[in-house]
């Protein structure tokens, strides 16, 4: 197993993003569905392990979930039913950040929704993902762990970084106080939905950086790929000097102030 370094981590990421490629050839041409949900704590780094591995592929192949709290109409509809939706077709790589799961994670210890909700959903999450695995979908699903230090620390990155101010939101705020909690509804969680033919991955994310290469590593590995070669494509050179791009009409570029 190589050793992480840092300085290393931008080659190593583009040799995964290769073999990412070779598996997303492999997955068109043999119409399989694959879900992926990402679970963790808040600043564990969901969103960065899905941008790399979705940033290289093509985007009408590989799509990204990340669902807004529920509208009051889909707060009346069974719970599964608006994930559902988001599934997977043949040949497509489907993203989930965050899912199902609010309702064993932050609702709950949010106060959200009811202890009944709760036990509901840890009843039914294991049946309906042996629906959805005996029909063909290849599932995965990762946890993606942070010390609370660590998460403090980030939290702090967020205030101060305009660019990421958006990523702490009050209810981020509410869930500092809260991390005891969050641990004890994971584990009630994985007690009633780590199963045979739907089990969690616990990947350390104390290290993002390493913990992005570790998750990708891992999926790639269980996947039951194989090389499907490239189509060759014809490239000739263009007939004759190559054109300038002109606008006439009303319509013109703007003037611009970078030079």
């Amino acid at each position: 197993m190589p050793k992480f370094r840092k300085k290393d981590y931008p080659a190593q990421l583009e040799r995964l993003q290769v073999e990412l490629n070779t598996m997303a050839r492999w997955l068109q041409a043999s119409g399989k569905r694959v879900l992926v949900i990402f679970e963790g704590r808040d600043t564990a780094g969901k969103g960065g392990a899905i941008a790399s591995i979705a940033e290289t592929l093509n985007p009408r192949q590989v799509r990204v979930v990340a669902l807004t709290k529920p509208s009051e109409r889909e707060q009346q509809q069974w719970y599964f039913q608006r994930y559902l939706e988001h599934l997977p077709a043949g040949g497509e790589l489907v993203l989930f950040d965050r899912s199902w799961y609010n309702r064993a994670g932050v609702e709950p210890v949010m106060g959200y929704c009811t202890p009944a909700q709760t036990d509901s959903f840890l009843a039914q999450a294991p049946a309906v993902e042996k629906l959805l695995v005996d029909d063909g979908v290849l599932l995965f699903k990762y946890w993606l762990s942070v010390d609370q230090e660590e998460q403090e620390t980030r939290f702090i990155e967020r205030l101060e970084d305009p660019l990421k101010r958006w990523k702490l939101s009050p209810v981020d705020l509410k869930a500092r106080e809260k991390y005891v909690e969050y641990g004890r509804a994971r584990d009630k969680m994985f007690a009633a939905t780590h199963t045979a033919h739907a089990p969690w991955t616990v990947v350390d994310f104390n290290q993002q950086k390493r913990g992005r290469l570790n998750l990708i590593r891992d999926l790639l590995d269980r996947l039951p790929g194989q090389d499907v070669p490239e189509q060759p494509l014809v490239f000739p050179p263009l007939p004759g000097k190559p054109a300038v791009e002109r606008f006439r009409g009303p319509v013109k570029p703007i003037a611009g102030k970078f030079r």
